[in-house]
């Protein structure tokens, strides 16, 4: 007879892996590919630990709403859980998580409420305070609470712990963690307190987050922002065990996302943000060693939740973290050049449906009608609604060249900047030609990016 498994059975024994992308000096780099989980994350360890203990003390029965605050993973690992034993998950989320989690969690019929990411500990809107409140406000609700919840560390000591210590072979001496909650770091600690108390954890913390300078110098910062997800935060965790801590090492942003794109091409190895944090922590702690020693880390989430921000070029530029040759002129200004085929374009014969098609699925509302490698006109969002103002949606099968603005305002690459500024206060998008050849066009939007990578 077949035995039948459920999704929830899958979680956990991921494997380790060697890398050899990363120059970590005598030492020896492995990843935990806690990617490969079924909801993608290392969280769905816990997020099925929590309901489970939960169930085992009868605070909880099917029927009921659980609520958590999260950055994502946590989420999809509670929703794992509760679609399979028949809960009801409402999640709060801050404003900076990608696209890519939320949809992902809505596609489970999981309830999402965003709040802000830019307010503090104490604020009503702050992630974990507000979802607090729900829990209070919503009959037969339960708040799940990741962060003072002690079947948070447990699932790691009990399952995340005993498997890197049977797939080392006993012979591990470093593991590097990022905190959140810091479950992964306290059940880590629980486990190898018993099995090898000199093992080594180090700290990988995001850039403006207080937990580095904590473990460093013994003091709190005032907390900045960052862009990577899941770990770093502005206040010390109830959960966060220092005991096997012995050093700890602040990330950029940058350096994040260069390690995770150099995971992917060197390697083939799909992850998020915080992983680059955490490869990051391990190939700096690695190279200052002077004896060999086998390092562990993880390899946190998969990057398909990331697709649209770090491994988008066109995204990475625009946050500054690629960095393009300055010219000092008008050409800094543009991302998307049409000589590099970065320009989104319509020829004048396409149907409207085509060009409103190639703005949802790029997220544009404007779209150059390029013919001859020449710009003739263009067409916007405007436009289409003029086409269809009669309500006859037969039109959108029309050619663009009926539709499209002719009234085109050109600058060269070597005009004045308040040239520009003057046109997108007319509400125009800005055509610029170098050596007479359409180059590129510049919006309000690319104006700003421009503005805030000066800034940086």
């Amino acid at each position: 007879m077949v035995s039948a498994l459920k999704t929830i059975d899958l979680i956990g024994n991921t494997p380790l892996i060697e890398v050899n992308c990363f120059d970590t000096g005598v030492c020896r780099l492995f990843l935990k590919l806690e990617s490969q989980n079924p909801g993608g994350s290392i969280k769905d360890r816990i997020g099925l630990s929590m309901v489970e203990q939960a169930e085992k003390k009868g605070r909880i029965k099917p029927g009921d709403t659980l609520i958590e605050a999260t950055a994502g993973n946590t989420g999809l690992g509670l929703a794992l859980a509760a679609i399979t034993k028949g809960y009801h998950l409402i999640l709060v989320i801050p404003d900076k998580m990608s696209l890519e989690k939320i949809n992902h969690l809505k596609a489970m019929g999981v309830e999402i409420r965003i709040t802000r990411s830019d307010v503090a500990k104490g604020h009503p809107e702050y992630y974990q305070d507000y979802a607090q409140r729900l829990a209070q406000e919503i009959p037969n609700s339960f708040f799940v609470n990741q962060f003072n919840n002690s079947a948070n560390p447990l699932a790691h000591e009990l399952t995340t712990g005993p498997e890197i210590w049977k797939q080392t072979e006993h012979s591990v001496d470093t593991i590097v963690v990022g905190v959140g909650s810091a479950g992964t770091l306290k059940g880590l600690t629980n486990y190898f307190k018993k099995v090898k108390p000199d093992l080594e954890i180090v700290l990988a913390d995001p850039e403006g987050s207080v937990l580095a300078d904590y473990i460093n110098k013994k003091d709190l910062s005032p907390a900045g922002s960052w862009l990577v997800e899941g770990i770093g935060e502005d206040f010390v965790p109830v959960q966060f065990d220092t005991t096997l801590v012995k050093k700890a090492y602040s990330v950029s942003d940058r350096e994040s996302f260069e390690a995770a794109r150099t995971l992917l091409r060197k390697e083939g190895i799909l992850a998020g943000s915080s992983s680059g944090t955490l490869i990051s922590a391990a190939v700096q702690y690695a190279r200052e060693q002077h004896q060999p020693k086998n390092i562990v880390t993880f390899v946190c989430d998969s990057g398909n939740k990331y697709l649209t921000k770090m491994f988008n070029d066109f995204w990475m530029v625009d946050q500054g973290f690629i960095l393009k040759e300055r010219h000092g002129n008008l050409e800094d200004l543009i991302t998307r050049k049409y000589s590099e085929r970065d320009v989104i374009t319509v020829k004048p014969e396409d149907t409207l449906l085509s060009a409103h098609s190639k703005m949802r699925l790029y997220d544009i509302s404007q779209i150059p009608v390029i013919v001859a490698d020449e710009i003739a006109g263009i067409i916007d969002e405007l436009d289409l609604l003029t086409a269809v103002e009669n309500g006859d949606e037969t039109v959108l099968k029309q050619p663009v060249k009926d539709y499209m603005s002719q009234n085109l305002i050109f600058v060269t690459s070597d005009d004045e900047l308040t040239k520009v500024i003057a046109i997108l206060k007319q509400g125009y998008v800005v055509i610029v030609k170098r050596e007479g050849h359409f180059y590129g066009l510049i919006t309000k939007m690319d104006y700003l990016n421009y503005l805030r990578r000066k800034l940086k």
